[in-house]
């Protein structure tokens, strides 16, 4: 319950998964919205075991290894970013936001679930964040690996909780958020805060 509330307190506080998400519900819609979402979880996960196996306290302890993750994930960041601001910026407005036509998105779940995957996974301050967070609150005596999936598994219910939320909350106004406008405008705003993010990565130390 300790962990639930850090962790739920965590979720909400606006970051770069939720403006991942609430981009892909409004250009893409609910189902890529929520495969984006299960990516996201899936790094999440991933991170939670290389945690409780030790995995991620190498890459606390060392620079290279940080370096080399942190440098990787920077630049899918602001290559992710930049190819949606260049998008936003063609002629073709179908093309620029993701769509053929109207309602029909471009890029199947599987690309959206990987995006999502991707961002998470390369970056490495999420690793950081779980061996200091995880270790914590395992109690003493109890299975490393089993209590770190079962507490990567409770900050995974917990987002997902909250995507749907965004989602849903997207999916009811979204005939007036898909106008040509709006949707360049996310695409513009969303490509500035992964390239945003991405350079910050990059020039932050260890």
């Amino acid at each position: 319950m300790s962990f639930a509330v850090v962790a739920a307190l965590l979720t909400i506080i606006p970051g770069l998964d939720t403006v991942l998400v609430l981009r892909a519900s409004i250009v893409q819609g609910r189902l890529r919205g929520y495969a984006t979402a299960l990516g996201i979880n899936t790094g999440a996960m991933m991170w939670g075991i290389a945690a409780a196996v030790g995995a991620s306290a190498l890459l606390a302890a060392s620079e290279t290894a940080f370096t080399v993750l942190k440098l990787a994930g920077a630049a899918y960041m602001v290559w992710l970013g930049a190819t949606m601001l260049w998008r936003s910026f063609r002629r073709n407005a179908s093309a620029s936001v993701g769509l053929d036509a109207p309602g029909r998105p471009r890029g199947g779940l599987a690309s959206a679930w990987a995006k999502g995957a991707g961002t998470n996974l390369l970056n490495p301050k999420v690793g950081v964040f779980y061996i200091a967070m995880i270790p914590q609150f395992i109690p003493e005596g109890a299975s490393l690996l089993a209590m770190g999936i079962a507490l990567a598994g409770v900050h995974n219910l917990l987002g997902l909780i909250w995507f749907s939320l965004i989602i849903n909350g997207t999916h009811l106004v979204r005939g007036k958020l898909q106008k040509p406008g709006f949707v360049r405008a996310t695409d513009r705003f969303t490509g500035v805060a992964l390239v945003g993010f991405g350079t910050s990565l990059a020039l932050k130390s260890h």
